[in-house]
């Protein structure tokens, strides 16, 4: 079996270190959960912290997290579809929006199900993917102030996650400088710029964060401790708070060089090995997972004399070389992984999700 492992303790840790953070400048923030895929045990954990406030892009996820707290406030963080506003309204406590037409159902459902739904307009500062753009936005605001049963609760941008575009100084002053300008031509107050995400953190740490952005979506740096903005890990959080366990189902002493006419394999390729290692043998293991479950570029043996000689869709190859660690059939790999490999794993329903504390469990049955 394969199975993915969550350290509670260091996932505290790091959640901790981003508390402080924020705490000692004035900012709240809310915990992105869209990477655990709507997992009960993973979110009951995550909710153990003590947070107020959960993100994510899946309306099954926030349903979920209602079910395990009703109390916790949820934001749905992508431009809602209008055939789910009955369920946003019911999941989400808050929503990021940047369509009028949208937002008028939303205020109908809000007002026939006796609520108020409050939204986040978000704002396009370069990154072309959601957004009003800047010289439409004041229109924008003096409709949707308009609608019944709709809260105008903040602005928000999103940058870095499709193309790239880096947050700095000029583009957050603007976007508060939006936020002032709402406010002064409407007579409004809107709480929240919500303008960070893990991309966003090294500005705080670098004390240029304008001080008007407020609120924070922090998903990749809580799980893996990431300075995004550098590609590189903060020197004080962790960044193995997950990884995935794999079993041995085969290993053999096998040749490094395989023989016959090639063609092209599963994903298309031909692969290509060095001729050098013709004649020469090494133990290679076969592990229980799979492309199905992860792309192998998002993945590494956590010991390091260990490779990854190929994959098809059920089955990952390591080549052991000469087996130092006297691994067996029935053994445990143990992978660390990016929060691409993750969210793909977390996707995967035959990827079992445990807590690192049940790796013992699992050995223990094995020699049994």
């Amino acid at each position: 079996m394969a199975f993915i492992t969550l350290n509670k303790e260091k996932l505290r840790y790091n959640y901790e270190q981003l508390q402080q953070l924020f705490k000692r400048n004035n900012i709240e923030w809310s915990v992105v959960a869209k990477m655990l895929c709507g997992n009960e045990k993973y979110l009951k954990e995550i909710i153990n912290l003590g947070v107020k406030q959960i993100c994510d892009s899946r309306l099954q996820n926030l349903e979920m997290i209602k079910k395990i707290n009703p109390n916790i406030e949820t934001i749905y963080i992508k431009p809602p579809a209008k055939g789910n506003v009955v369920r946003i309204v019911e999941a989400a406590d808050i929503s990021f929006n940047t369509e009028y037409e949208t937002i008028k159902l939303l205020s109908l459902t809000a007002k026939e199900l006796g609520k108020v739904h409050k939204i986040v307009v978000m704002i396009e500062l370069g990154e072309l993917r959601e957004g009003v753009m800047g010289d439409q936005f004041v229109d924008f605001y003096s409709k949707i102030f308009k609608l019944p049963n709709i809260e105008v609760v903040g602005l928000g941008t999103n940058l870095t996650c499709m193309y790239g575009v880096l947050p700095n100084q000029d583009k957050l002053v603007q976007l508060c400088l939006y936020k002032q300008l709402v406010e002064s031509k409407f007579n409004r107050k809107i709480p929240y710029v919500s303008g960070g995400t893990s991309v966003t953190i090294p500005l705080i740490t670098k004390g240029i964060l304008p001080k008007g952005i407020n609120h924070f979506r922090v998903g990749e740096t809580l799980y893996f401790g990431t300075d995004v903005y550098h590609n590189k890990v903060f020197d004080f959080m962790h960044n193995d708070v997950f990884k995935l366990c794999a079993e041995i189902i085969e290993l053999t002493e096998k040749p490094m060089v395989p023989t016959g006419e090639f063609g092209v394999n599963l994903t298309g390729d031909t692969p290509t090995f060095d001729q050098s290692n013709l004649g020469n043998k090494s133990y290679r293991a076969i592990v229980d997972v799979g492309l199905l479950d992860i792309e192998v570029d998002h993945l590494d043996p956590i010991d390091k004399s260990m490779e990854i000689a190929g994959a098809s869709s059920d089955m990952i190859v390591i080549d052991l070389g000469v087996n130092e660690q006297k691994l067996k059939v029935g053994d445990l790999i143990e992978f660390k992984v990016d929060y691409m490999g993750l969210l793909r794993l977390m996707n995967s329903n035959y990827v079992d999700k445990k807590f690192e504390e049940e790796i013992k469990v699992f050995q223990l049955a094995h020699q049994n």
